[in-house]
C-alpha cells in the first residue's frame, strides 16, 4: 500500500484516486479526468486494491449460453455484422423446439446456471413467443436463470404488442424471465446513437426501460461499447447516467465495459472506424469503471469476448472481480471474425487460476454454486 501511495502523490490523477480509496465516489469532472490520464497502471492499483478488498483473490464465472435466437433485424445498427433483414436468405428464427434442444443439450454437457437471451428486432415475433421460450425453460430446467433480452428488444415487443415497455416486462417476468441483460446501451448520448445506431431507442428509453424492470424487481446488467465515434465527454455521461439510475433503483447487478469490435461492420464500411481501440483502453475502462462504481454496482466484467482470454486476466487485476460467462453458442461477435468466441468453464478456471486467484462459479444472480 505504501508503494501506492507514493505514486497517487505524483500522479496527476492523485487526488481522485486518494478519495477513492476513502470510499468518495468520483464526479462527473474527476471521471473525466481519469479519462484523459494516462496514468493507467496506477489507475488499476488502485482499483485492484478496491476490488481485492471487498473479494479477495477470487473471481467468479458462470456456465452460460448465448441463445442468439433471431437474426432477422430492422434496426440496421452500423456497428452490427450479424443481422439479416426480414426475407434475407440467411436469415433464421429459433422454433420452441430448437430452443429447447440447446438448452437441454447445454445442460447436460456443461451444467450451465444461465441462458442469455438476445436476438434481432424481428417484426414477425410476438410477445407469446418470448412467454413460450421462458416458461418452458424454467419449468424444464429449473435451475437455469433466464437472463434476457435487451432494452431495445422490449421496447420492439411493445411497438409490435401495442402496449407498454412496462406491461412488456411484468409479462416476461411472470413467464420466467429473471433479469435482463444491459445490451442496447452503447453509449447513452443520442449524438452518438445518431450516428451509430439511428433506429434504435434512444437513450431516455433505455434508462426508462431499465428503470422500469428495476422497480418490477428484475435485477439487471448495465454495458457501455466504446472505442468507436464517441468522446471522453461522452463515455463520462454514459457513466453519470448510469450511477444516477443506480443510485435511485440499486437494480444494477453488474457493469461490463466492451470495446467496439469493427471488421464487417458498415462503420468500418465507411471508414467511421477502421480498427479496434486494444488492450490498454480495455484495463483503462476496466479500472475507472471500478472507481466509478465502488459501492453502488458491486460487480464488473472482464470483457474477455471481444478482448481475449490474457487481457482478461490482467483485467481480474485493474479491477474486474468476475469473468463473465463461457457464452457457448456465441453468434454476434464471432460475425466480425473477431477470435473464438466460446470457451468452456474449465478454460476459465484454468486461466483464473493461472494467475494465482481462486476461483468461484456463479448462478444468474452471482450467488456461489461452487468453488473450483
Amino acid at each position: 500500500m505504501s508503494q501506492i501511495t507514493e505514486q497517487i502523490y505524483s500522479s496527476d490523477v492523485g487526488d481522485i484516486l486518494e478519495n477513492s480509496l476513502r470510499n468518495i465516489q468520483p464526479s462527473f469532472d474527476d471521471t473525466l479526468r481519469l479519462l484523459k490520464s494516462e496514468d493507467v497502471h496506477l489507475m488499476g492499483m488502485v482499483a485492484g486494491h478496491i476490488t481485492q478488498k471487498k473479494f479477495g483473490k477470487k473471481a467468479s464465472f458462470v456456465n452460460n449460453i448465448i441463445l442468439n435466437y433471431t437474426n432477422v433485424c430492422i434496426t440496421d445498427c452500423k456497428f452490427c455484422a450479424f443481422y439479416r433483414s426480414p426475407g434475407d436468405a440467411e436469415s433464421y428464427t429459433l422454433s420452441l423446439d430448437q430452443i429447447e434442444a440447446r438448452v437441454k443439450t447445454s445442460w447436460d454437457l456443461f451444467k450451465i446456471r444461465q441462458v442469455l437471451i438476445q436476438g434481432g428486432h424481428n417484426p414477425n415475433l410476438g410477445i407469446e413467443y418470448y412467454e413460450d421460450a421462458f416458461r418452458m425453460i424454467r419449468k424444464k430446467f429449473p435451475e437455469i436463470g433466464v437472463h434476457g433480452l435487451s432494452a431495445s428488444e422490449i421496447d420492439m415487443i411493445s411497438r409490435i404488442e401495442k402496449t407498454s415497455t412496462k406491461e412488456v416486462l411484468s409479462r416476461l417476468k411472470d413467464a420466467g424471465l429473471q433479469s435482463i441483460p444491459g445490451a442496447g446501451a452503447e453509449i447513452l448520448v443520442d449524438s452518438v446513437k445518431d450516428v451509430i445506431s439511428p433506429k434504435k431507442i434512444t437513450s431516455n428509453e433505455w434508462l426508462r426501460i431499465m428503470e422500469e424492470a428495476h422497480s418490477l424487481g428484475l435485477p439487471a446488467s448495465a454495458t457501455m461499447m466504446y472505442g468507436h465515434v464517441e468522446s471522453l465527454s461522452d463515455i463520462a455521461k454514459h457513466f453519470e447516467k448510469i450511477v444516477k439510475l443506480q443510485e435511485k433503483t440499486k437494480g444494477f447487478m453488474a457493469f461490463i465495459p466492451w470495446s467496439f469490435e469493427p471488421n464487417n461492420t458498415l462503420m468500418q464500411k465507411e471508414n467511421l472506424v477502421l480498427y479496434g481501440v486494444g488492450g490498454m483502453h480495455l484495463l483503462k475502462m476496466i479500472a475507472i469503471s471500478r472507481l466509478v462504481f465502488n459501492g453502488l454496482i458491486p460487480h464488473i466484467q472482464s470483457s474477455w469476448l471481444t478482448n481475449g482470454v490474457g487481457m482478461a486476466q490482467i483485467a481480474l487485476q485493474y479491477g474486474a472481480d468476475d469473468f463473465g460467462g463461457t457464452l457457448i453458442g456465441e453468434e454476434v461477435v464471432s460475425c466480425t471474425g473477431a477470435r473464438s468466441t466460446e470457451l468452456t468453464g474449465q478454460k476459465i478456471i484454468d486461466a483464473i487460476h493461472q494467475i494465482g486467484y481462486q476461483v468461484e462459479e456463479r448462478d444468474n444472480f452471482y450467488n456461489p454454486v461452487q468453488m473450483h
